[in-house]
C-alpha cells in the first residue's frame, strides 16, 4: 500500500491553497495524468467528484467524497467507487509566516488490481512528487510568484 506524507511551507496564503485544492473540476488543466473531472454534486462543505486518470494507455475513473472544512482549513478525500480497494487523502493548510501556508499532505491507497498496484508502486514516489509540484506550479500561475528579498 503506497502512502506519502509531506509537510512544506508555500509562499501563498492558506485560503488560496485551500481554494486551489478544492477546485477539483479544474484538475485536468494542470494535474499530471488527470484527463477528466466531473462534479456530481457540490455544497459549501462537500463535493462528490469523478476523476479520470490516464497513464500509458490505461484509463480508470473513480468517485470520491471530498469534505471541505474552511474553518479548520482541511480537505479530506475518501473513496467511493472505482478501481481502488481504498483511497484516502488529507490536506491541512495552516498559517506560517506572513502570506505563507504550512501545508500538511497525506495520501494512502491500494488498487484492487494487482497489476495496477505493481505498476504504481514502481512509479509512486515520482508520481506524488510531480502531483505536489503541479499544485505548487498552479498556485504560482494563479497567485503569482513571491518577490525575492
Amino acid at each position: 500500500m503506497p502512502t506519502h506524507a509531506e509537510k512544506k511551507v508555500l509562499p501563498h496564503r492558506p485560503e488560496q491553497m485551500f481554494d486551489l485544492v478544492a477546485d477539483v473540476g479544474r484538475y485536468p488543466e494542470f494535474l499530471p495524468w488527470c484527463v477528466g473531472a466531473r462534479i456530481r454534486s457540490r455544497t459549501d462543505t462537500l463535493l462528490i467528484a469523478d476523476l479520470i486518470i490516464g497513464f500509458k494507455g490505461i484509463r480508470e475513473s473513480f468517485t470520491s467524497r471530498v469534505a471541505l472544512d474552511r474553518e479548520a482549513m482541511t480537505i479530506d478525500v475518501t473513496y467511493q467507487d472505482g478501481p481502488f480497494k481504498h483511497l484516502s487523502n488529507n490536506w491541512k493548510f495552516g498559517n506560517a509566516e506572513a502570506d505563507q501556508c504550512a501545508l500538511d499532505f497525506y495520501v494512502d491507497f491500494e488498487f484492487k488490481s494487482r497489476i495496477l498496484q505493481k505498476m504504481i508502486e514502481m512509479l509512486f514516489s515520482e508520481a506524488v512528487r510531480r502531483m505536489v509540484n503541479a499544485f505548487e506550479q498552479r498556485a504560482a500561475q494563479l497567485y503569482g510568484r513571491p518577490a525575492l528579498s
